[in-house]
Order: C-alpha cells, then structure tokens, then sequence
C-alpha cells in the first residue's frame, strides 16, 4: 500500500508540473489526475481511497498546488458552460421512450462528439470507462469530502464563487421552468384531474422560486428554500399516488416515461436548491456536493445503458401486467373441496373442447396445405378453442402458472421479512397451487384421452377407415419420446408461448382499462342502436373483464399454431409440446393400433406424457414468477427456509398436496 501510495504522489507532482510549466488547460488537469486514481478494476475500491488520500495529502502539503487544482475546478464551472450538466437528472434525456431508446443505440455505434466548451462533454472525458461509477460510487462520501476540503474552496476568489453559484441558480431555474410544465401535460391531467381544480404545485413551485430569486436580487439577501420543498415534495406525493393508481386505471409507456422523469428532475432540483441553502449560510455543503458528483458520473458512464432504460421504463409497466395476473390467478387456486373439484369439473370440459381441436389440427394436416396456410389455420384453430375454453369458464390446465406465480409472487413479497405467520402462508399458498394444478392436469388429461379415442371410433363408425393410419400412429407416439425426439425442447416451447399468452393478456387488460375501452364503446351512438342500451351494457362489461383474457388465449392459440410455420420458414426445427394435446393424440394413435401396445411401449407414452406436462409447467411458471418478483422488486433472501419449511409441511401433511382441506383455513 505504501508502495501504491508513493507511486501516486509521484505521478500526481508530475501532473501538477506540467500544468505549471507548459499549459495552464484545466481539462488536461482534471483528466490527468482521475487517470492517476481510477484503480486498473472497478472493484479495487481501496486502491482508488488510498489514491484519493494520497492527492489530499499533496493539496494539503502544498498550498500552491491546491490552488491550482481549485482554479482549475472553478475555471470549468464558471466558464464551461456547466448548466446542461447539472439539468441531467441520472442519465435520462428528456424525450420520449423510443426516441432515447434509439439515441442511445446510435451514441453506442457512433459516440458523440466532444465539445470543449460545455461541461457535459468534458466530463465524458474525465470518466471516458462505463465502469468508473463504480469505483467512484464504492469511494465513501467521507473520503470525497476530505478531496473537497483539501482544495480550500473558501480562499477562492469571490467573482469565481459567485459566477459558480449564479450558474447553479440559472440551472435550478431552468429545472422548475421543465417541472412547471411537465405538470401541464395532458397526460399527467388525464390521469390526475384534481391538478386542474386546484392549484398545482408543479405551477406553485416555479412561482416560489421565482419569487425568491427576485427577493434575493432586490435585496441581496437569502432564498427561503423551505416554501419550494413543500411544493416539491407534493409534487412527488402526487406522482407516487398516480402510480399506485395505474393498478387501477391502467398506464403507458409515455405516462412511465413521464413520470420517472417528473421524480428526476424533482430529485435534481431539490439537490441543487440544497446546495445553493448552505453556501448562503455559510455552511458546508460537502456531502451534498459529493451526492451530486456522484450522480453526475453515474449519468454519464450509464448514458448509453440500453439495458436499464428498458428496465426502468418497463417497471411500471410490468406491475400493472402482473397485477392483472395476480388478481386472475387468485381463481386458479383452490382452498377447498368444493373448490378443488369445481376446477376439476372445469378442467375436464376443457379437455373435451381441446380433444375436438385435435381432430380438426390432424384433418387440416391431412391436407397438407401450403406452409403459411397450414400455420394460419392452426392458429385459428387453437385461438378460437382458447377463446371457446375461456366463454364457456374451462380451465386449461397450463394456462394456470402464467397467472398463479404472479399472486404467489404478492405473498413472497410479504413474507420477505422472514416473519414466521407470513412464511405460514406463503408454504400453505405453494401447496394450495401444487394440488389445484395437479388436479387441473388430471381432469384435461382423464377426459382428453377418451374423448379422442370416442372420435376416432365415431370417425371409422360413419366411414368405415380409421381416422389415422397406422404409420401416423406411431409417428405421432414418435413425437412424445423424451430421448430420442425433441418433445422435451418443444415443451420448453410451448412453456414460452404460455409465459408470453399472460403478458399478453395483463397487456390488454391495461389497454382496456387505460384507453377507456368499454366507455366508448357505451358511447356509440350506431352501437346503440343496433344493439339496444342493455345489451351494449353488458357487452361493454364483458369487455372490461375479459378483453385481457380473451386476447391471451387467442394470441396463445396463434403462438402455438404458427411455431412449426416459423420453424419451416427458418429452416430450424421448432415445434411445440402441449401435454393436453399430447395426450389427444396419444388417444387417437391407440385406437389406430386396436390398442396393440406393449406394457412397455404404453409407459414409455405415459412417460413423455408427464415429461412435457413438468416442462410445460417449470418453463412458464418460472419465467412468469421472475417477471412478477422483478416488477415488485422483491428479493426474497429466505429461500433455505422456504425449502426447510416446504419439507415439514410435506413431512407432516402430505395430504395438502394432493387433496385439499374440507373447509378453507381461512374459513377456521
């Protein structure tokens, strides 16, 4: 360490030379000497504090040399053009989604060019490595503020201080002036009316401002900053209850982009105003300064951050999609007996439906249609038997994770906190999913298997040939073999198609909600009429709670129906796996073969069969749970007792995992 901290002195005297002797450009300076302390691995946080501590302890041995570096720190603050610097509010650029999504894209490719006379693009390059918000973030804000006082800012000369506070009040004013109106646009009214009924605080605060400043300028006295923290912390109240709502009223990609930018900018001129508070009375506003600073850098090693752009923006958005899904698949999970054989009951006449569907994909296929044709009409096939499922209140048994893992994700995150009544019933809420979905499984699979063999036998009653020949028997018991096909990586596709049918689904119903969709249609006048007021009613309720649903199911079928399309079309081998249908045509190619089937050849079927059903399952309900826990932003640590408290469950009722309770513990 000694040995590290003698090369930085020695490196850092050698910068300081040749300011002095050759050229005086501040730039060069600041550069120069972040070089000397950015550590060679962002994670090699003691190296950067010791180099850190290292040029505080030259600052301080030297007067000359701290005021050089002072100089050259006001210089690029007074001069520099800094007011563009400080209206970043963390990276975001204040434009839309799509129109950050693509500048960022474009500066990835082709980085921008650096303009010397603004303080922005110098800072591009002072910390030119994405990585060094690491390093400058891991420093703790004590270590920085000992750099602060090692410059003596308060020997500076006063016309320097005070063209760098002006600037800072220029750059808050310009802050509130944005604040103002983005509390004027439309779509923060839409969503917040009360903002035209009373007096809105994003108006309020621009005007305490200015009124301040005025006084100031009058008097050369002090801003009262307490009267614009009120405002601003309205402000926030008032965007944190919109997005509480947006569970509600729905919300968009332009709403999430306007309200993450509304708290950024609040944020930022909170900072600044704070700031500007203790400079005017004289205080020291080193960790103020350091916070800023740090936000600063992480502006700008993540400016070009595809990843969390997306990630931000997409956050509101995927809570109101899995909320819809929690609320949904609160109905896929039985608590007791009546409960539990209501959804067997559902599940068997989906699998009589999905046994009809069968029939009809293996007739189109006999027709060997035109590829695009042959994928259209699967999808409609599927679709519209979804949708047939969903009218008549059946139960497809792998529709049930998408929606269940979004409720269990709403009990992890109570039982976060470890506490012993809320790990209680997350385990009891596991179970009460565990047998709901084996009961679901069992009543499509029992009824499915049947009902196709009852077809297959009407089709060679009424025409005398069975509805398959024996060659596609066997091909589609091919099909199921877990070692020697690929029904294993088609069910993993199917499992994606399941996963994607519930975004889809909580992505309609926000768009119901949102778009005000069943209000419009009440408002119609030629609807009106050909339907009559009642009927237009209850149409337009029906839209309201099951636009989501209906669309999940139809755009599920298409997924299905047009993966072998998209396999052809690509030339790669993609297929799907579904355990229902799996089982139709397991049915179907039984009765072909007169049920001639070893014992061995029957288990090896049976099998596949609940190999693609756990594929089917694990796929969807896991992508489904990482998208519920990441949009709650819940990041469950106790997964060793879950698993521990999983185990005693099932070690002292293993009942609960097969059969429900006859009455709901709720109900004790």
């Amino acid at each position: 360490m000694k040995k590290n901290m003698s090369q930085n002195l020695n490196g850092m005297e050698q910068v300081f030379e040749q300011y002095a002797t050759q050229h005086h450009y501040a730039p060069q300076l600041i550069t120069e000497l972040i070089a000397e302390i950015r550590p060679a691995k962002p994670e090699q946080t003691e190296l950067a504090i010791k180099a850190i501590q290292a040029l505080c302890y030259l600052l301080t041995t030297d007067v000359h040399k701290a005021r050089l570096l002072r100089d050259a720190v006001l210089q690029l603050l007074s001069e520099r053009n800094p007011i563009s610097l400080f209206l970043v509010s963390r990276h975001s650029v204040f434009t839309g989604f799509f129109s950050e999504m693509r500048r960022r894209i474009s500066h990835k490719l082709l980085p921008d060019a650096i303009n010397s006379d603004y303080l922005i693009d110098l800072f591009a390059l002072f910390f030119s490595k994405t990585t060094d918000e690491q390093w400058v973030s891991a420093v703790p804000d004590s270590v920085w503020a000992q750099l602060i006082h090692a410059l003596r800012f308060d020997q500076a000369d006063e016309a320097v201080a005070a063209a760098c506070q002006q600037n800072l009040f220029a750059a808050s004013q310009v802050l509130s002036y944005r604040i103002a109106a983005l509390g004027l646009e439309p779509e923060l009214l839409r969503n917040y009316p009360e903002l035209e009924q009373h007096s809105s605080p994003f108006v309020m605060q621009q005007a305490e401002l200015a009124d301040a400043l005025s006084a100031q300028a009058d008097h050369a006295g002090q801003i009262d900053i307490k009267h614009i923290l009120v405002m601003l912390d309205q402000c926030r109240a008032i965007v944190t209850k919109i997005r509480r709502n947006s569970a509600q009223t729905g919300t968009s990609i332009n709403l999430t982009q306007l309200l993450q930018r509304m708290l950024q900018q609040v944020s930022r001129l909170e900072e600044l105003l704070n700031i500007l508070h203790h400079f005017q009375h004289g205080q020291s506003a080193d960790i103020e300064i350091v916070g800023l600073f740090k936000a600063l850098v992480y502006s700008e090693c993540h400016k070009n951050d595809l990843h969390e752009h997306w990630r931000e923006n997409m956050e509101v958005m995927a809570v109101r999609v899995t909320e819809n899904a929690s609320r949904t698949g609160e109905h896929y999970i039985t608590e007791n007996r009546s409960e539990y054989y209501a959804l067997m009951r559902s599940a068997m006449g989906a699998g009589v439906i999905i046994a009809f569907m069968a029939t009809l994909k293996l007739f189109f296929a006999k027709q060997h249609l035109a590829p695009l044709t042959e994928a259209i009409v699967f999808s409609l096939n599927y679709g519209l038997g979804f949708i047939l499922i969903h009218i008549l209140h059946f139960t497809v048994a792998t529709k049930q994770p998408a929606m269940t893992a979004a409720a269990i994700a709403a009990t992890i995150d109570n039982a976060s906190d470890s506490k012993s009544k809320e790990m209680d019933n997350l385990v009891a809420m596991i179970a009460n999913t565990m047998r709901s979905q084996l009961i679901a499984i069992f009543g499509n699979v029992v009824i499915v298997i049947p009902v196709a063999m009852l077809l297959a036998w009407g089709v060679l009653h009424y025409t005398g040939e069975h509805f398959i020949t024996p060659d596609k028997a066997n091909q589609l018991l091919a099909t199921i073999d877990p070692v020697h096909s690929g029904s294993l990586i088609y069910a993993g596709v199917a499992g994606v198609c399941l996963f994607l049918s519930g975004l889809i689904a909580g992505y309609h119903d926000n768009l119901a909600v949102y778009n005000r969709i069943p209000q419009r249609l009440r408002a119609v006048s030629w609807l009106q009429k050909l339907l009559g007021v009642p009927r237009l009613e209850r149409i337009a309720q029906y839209i309201e709670n099951n636009l989501g649903a209906l669309a999940g199911n139809f755009y599920f079928g298409c997924l299905l129906g047009g993966m072998s399309g998209l396999g052809i079309l690509l030339g790669l081998p993609i297929d799907i796996r579904h355990i229902t249908f799996s089982s139709a045509f397991v049915g179907f190619a039984s009765f072909s073969l007169d049920f001639i089937l070893s014992w061995q050849a029957a288990a090896y079927a049976a099998l596949g069969l609940v190999l693609i059903g756990l594929v089917n399952l694990a796929v969807s309900f896991s992508l489904a749970l990482y998208v519920a826990m990441k949009s709650r932003k819940v990041r469950f640590k106790q997964w060793r007792q879950l698993l521990r408290s999983l185990a005693t469950r099932i070690n002292q009722h293993p009942g609960e995992f097969i059969l429900p309770p006859r009455k709901s513990r709720n109900a004790d």
